[in-house]
């Protein structure tokens, strides 16, 4: 196959990106253009230019970009309108940002006249699939370059071996293995592997790093309230908020008050089960608030068609099918549901949980003259229950008749 002649590869600036952008180089003599996308992990991305710069890519091929704000407004939030949990428990915290990364790599692509994209997702994993899924979707004809499907390299000797031969500097943190891996952003943290890899044993609490264990969290429970607008959250406690700053000042909550922690073993797409721990603690008190203004806004019906639809919709984003047609779908369903989604949850924070305690909305559908027990002024007719439970009952009562003319038991 014909080599590439320019490359966006999807850097971090830690050594197995640096190891691939080395790789592409000597393989395939490209240039190669690196993106590093600050998604809210947590790190200093200034030195991911430096190695850049240090391993030949000019200064004109390296994008470094601030997409937080974009990250939750225009994909955690769409995903928290849909209460969106894969296999009941999982938020999703690595799936949801694959789609703006393979969507700024393609965009790059085009800039720069790249005709190749690569990632540093692994041959085992979901990331793989999602990336390249977001890839194809957005530009059919990139070429896609996954090294760990590639090279040679069979262990993890071999690969500081190459970084050794060519001057890539290997921390010491780095040169045995390593005890997990971990992905992070604004949302969540996920590790997997090596001391995690057994489902029989606990989670080591150096694991842990956005929460506190929930048995060493504050003794006294914490009451905050979350506004919404529209499905979305808009404030914290009367104070209006962009959407990365409001989840990051969740995120505070849920770490001094040790919320948000999974240990789940979970099905890949590529078929295996994995085991993850993760960390969403500003994620999984925004879930309880959503699911909160829910209940006082939304129809029956509509928020039965909801959890419906729920882990249809989730599955698409674990599954890394973010641009396809039928999660737009969903998405428009989802948001139709949204448009009277306003008003303001109370949540209390202790001990590891966050415990919806009141909620308020101008679009309430609580009626407290239908369901009091005191006198209702005559809004509630109770003889008409009669007639509603004999209709619903008719069919059953069919049933039992003809069960009971034929014998059976």
């Amino acid at each position: 196959m014909t080599p590439p002649k320019k490359v966006v590869l999807a850097y971090s600036g830690g050594l197995d990106t640096s190891i691939i952008l080395k790789w592409l180089q000597t393989e395939f003599g490209c240039e190669v253009v690196t993106f590093t996308a600050d998604l809210g992990q947590g790190e200093e991305l200034e030195p991911a230019r430096e190695k850049a710069l240090k391993m030949g890519i000019k200064p004109e091929n390296i994008f470094i970009e601030d997409l937080r704000e974009a990250f939750v407004a225009d994909y955690v939030f769409p995903m928290f309108r849909a209460n969106a949990v894969y296999e009941g428990v999982y938020l999703l915290g690595t799936s949801i940002a694959r789609p703006l990364i393979a969507k700024r790599q393609i965009e790059i692509a085009e800039a720069v006249g790249a005709d190749a994209v690569c990632h540093g997702a692994t041959g085992k994993g979901n990331d793989q699939v999602r990336f390249e899924l977001g890839y194809y979707a957005l530009k059919p004809d990139i070429r896609v370059i996954a090294p760990w499907r590639d090279w040679d390299f069979k262990s993890r000797s071999d690969l500081l071996k190459f970084a050794e031969e060519h001057g890539i500097p290997v921390p010491n943190d780095k040169r045995g293995e390593a005890p997990f891996s971990v992905d992070a952003n604004l949302l969540h943290t996920s590790s997997e592997g090596k001391v995690l890899e057994d489902p029989g044993e606990a989670a080591p609490d150096f694991v842990f790093q956005r929460t506190v264990d929930p048995v060493d969290a504050p003794d006294t429970p914490e009451v905050i309230r979350i506004g919404f607008e529209k499905g979305d959250a808009t404030s914290i406690n009367g104070e209006a908020m962009s959407p990365a700053t409001l989840l990051t000042v969740l995120n505070d909550y849920g770490r001094k008050h040790g919320i948000g922690r999974l240990d789940l073993l979970e099905n890949r797409f590529v078929g295996m089960k994995s085991r993850g721990i993760y960390e969403t603690p500003g994620g999984t008190i925004l879930l309880t608030a959503h699911r909160g203004i829910e209940q006082i806004t939304l129809d029956r019906g509509a928020a039965h068609l909801k959890d419906e639809l729920m882990p249809r919709y989730a599955e698409l984003i674990y599954n890394g099918f973010w641009w396809s047609p039928e999660r737009e779908m969903l998405q428009a369903a989802i948001d139709t549901s949204q448009a009277y989604v306003t008003g303001e949850v109370t949540l209390q924070l202790y001990k590891g949980a966050a415990h919806l305690v009141g909620r308020t909305s101008p679009y309430s559908l609580y009626s407290e003259a239908h369901v009091t027990f005191e006198d209702d002024a005559g809004a509630y007719d109770q003889k008409d229950a009669e007639g509603f439970i004999k209709l619903n009952a008719l069919r059953l009562r069919l049933l039992a008749a003809r069960d009971k003319r034929v014998g059976r038991n």
